[in-house]
This record gives C-alpha cells, structure tokens and sequence, in this order.
C-alpha cells in the first residue's frame, strides 16, 4: 500500500516540475515579447497558458485521488494540501504572464530602454519560480526560505522601474500612457514574485506544519 502511495506521490512531483517548467517558460517568453518586440512569441504564449490550465485540472485530480485512495496523514497529507495551494498560484502565474505578453504590442520598444530592469525583474522571478516548485520537491526549507528572501530584490527592481519612469516622463522621453502600460507590466512580475513566494509558504507548512500568512490579495 506504501509503495502504491508513494509511486503516484512521486508522479505527482513530475506534475508539479512539468507545471512549473511551463510557467517558467510563459515568463520568459513573456519578457521577451516585451524586450525584443517580437510578436509572433504570443502563439507560443497562449497556448502555454492553456496548458498550464491544463496541468492544474490533472494536478488537482491526482491530489484528490491520492486524498480519498490512500487517506494519508501528518506529513504526506500536508505535501498533498501544499501541493493543491501551490498549482493554484501557478494557474495565476500562467494569467500574469498572458497578461504581460497583451501588453506587449503596445509598447513598441519601450521595453528596450536599458535604464529600465523589466528583463532584471523576468530574471528574478523565474528563479523564483524554478526554486520554489524545486524546493517543494526536495522537501528543502532552506531554499523556500530563500524564495522569500528574494521576493525583497523583485520589490526592489519594481520600486526602481517607477522612479526610472518619472525621470523619463519628466524629460519628455517616454509618453504617460505607454509608462503606465510598463507600470503595468512591471506590476505583472512582481504579483509573480508574490505567487511564488506563496508557493513557498506552502513548502514551509509542508515540511513544519506552519504556514505564514500569504502577502497576496484574494481577488489578484
């Protein structure tokens, strides 16, 4: 019975891997399409973010499946509940990073200004990301905690990319609206950062049974 349980435990890590690889991917894709301008990346983006849908629906079965079937308790019941929170926020990353790549068109290359750290923000946060679903598998709390931790850098950048925005606003080198499409933008990765440092928590409350109480807002 332990061995069943643990087979399909472990291909639930696959699933969750897989799911955080493709929203690592939609990430990048998506800071791409801003930076470089290249259209044609949202072919690729969309579908992605449906797969993702997909993958939480299939991610969620197992869950259920392995809750009902196998009744487990303490630890393994906490990995389980951990792991449905967690591909709730990576259904929203999936979102966020749709929503940066419509953003895209309307910028043209703004996005290209080298004072602002758009590509520096998609960085970090897909290390948080890739960390996070890492962190959860290796049941390693030393690496959620420094998810956490990094979520101060994404902050960080996002607070330079306004102060950046003002100055060119104030000299004239960027219009009002297309600034606050970037704001927007920017806005998008550092909710990611958020997402991932929740996926983290949930790390923490699956390896100690305590869960810090989510910076991200119900209705993000």
């Amino acid at each position: 019975m332990r061995r069943t349980f643990d087979v399909q435990l472990e291909q639930l890590h696959v699933d969750l891997i897989k799911m955080g690889s493709l929203c690592e991917e939609a990430i990048s894709l998506s800071a791409k399409m801003l930076q470089e301008h290249e259209e044609q990346l949202e072919k690729k983006i969309f579908p992605l973010e449906e797969e993702i849908d997909q993958m939480e629906r299939q991610i969620e079965t197992r869950c259920m499946r392995l809750l009902l079937q196998q009744q487990p308790v303490a630890r393994d019941l906490r990995a389980i509940s951990a792991a449905l929170k967690m591909i709730s926020d990576m259904e929203r990353i999936g979102d966020q990073a749709a929503d940066i790549a419509e953003l895209a068109p309307y910028l043209g290359n703004a996005a290209k200004n080298d004072v602002l750290p758009i590509g520096e923000m998609a960085r970090a946060t897909v290390s948080m990301v890739t960390d996070s679903v890492e962190a959860y598998v290796k049941e390693n709390i030393e690496l959620a905690w420094k998810v956490m931790k990094e979520d101060d850098v994404v902050d960080a950048l996002f607070q330079k990319l306004k102060e950046d925005l003002t100055q060119l606003i104030r000299k004239s080198e960027i219009g009002a609206e297309t600034a606050l499409d970037l704001l927007m933008a920017a806005k998008y990765f550092e909710r990611i950062g958020d997402h991932a440092v929740n996926i983290a928590e949930w790390v923490e409350y699956s390896i100690t049974g305590e869960h810090k109480k989510s910076e991200i807002e119900s209705n993000l």
